[in-house]
């Protein structure tokens, strides 16, 4: 649902949750990025040099060790991420339509509580 709906920007979820983090957390390395979104550093590395190369993020190098780049959101990444929170939300009510308001919030609740139960596997992604 979240391709769909994400499609006419040509932008992944993955490559969503990468922009909204770092809109959120500007100046962040990249390593920390992967342990945020839950990323292998290859991984990471690929989304951002494509993310970049888009004009959706710059990197810097990081002041005190210049081994480590350090992201912020362009403005056009900025943009991306205003225009995709609505196929967000829309993406989520078609997911959750089957169930009855009721359900739907008891499922949200349950997700949480695993979510943050769990915090060693990795970081929900805030984005979402």
């Amino acid at each position: 649902m979240l391709f769909e709906e994400f499609q006419s920007r040509k932008v992944t979820p993955i490559q969503y949750g990468v922009l909204s983090i770092v809109e959120t957390q500007p100046s962040l390395d990249q390593t920390s990025l992967g342990k945020e979104i839950g990323l292998d550093r290859t991984t990471t590395a690929d989304v951002v040099k494509r993310l970049v190369e888009r004009g959706l993020l710059r990197r810097e190098h990081h002041p005190d060790d210049k081994r480590m780049w350090q992201l912020f959101i362009t403005q056009e990444g900025s943009e991306v991420i205003a225009t995709l929170r609505d196929g967000m939300a829309r993406a989520q009510e078609r997911l959750l339509s089957p169930l009855r308001p009721a359900e739907q919030a008891m499922l949200m609740d349950l997700m949480t509580r695993l979510v943050e139960a769990n915090p060693h596997y990795g970081s929900p992604m805030r984005a979402f």
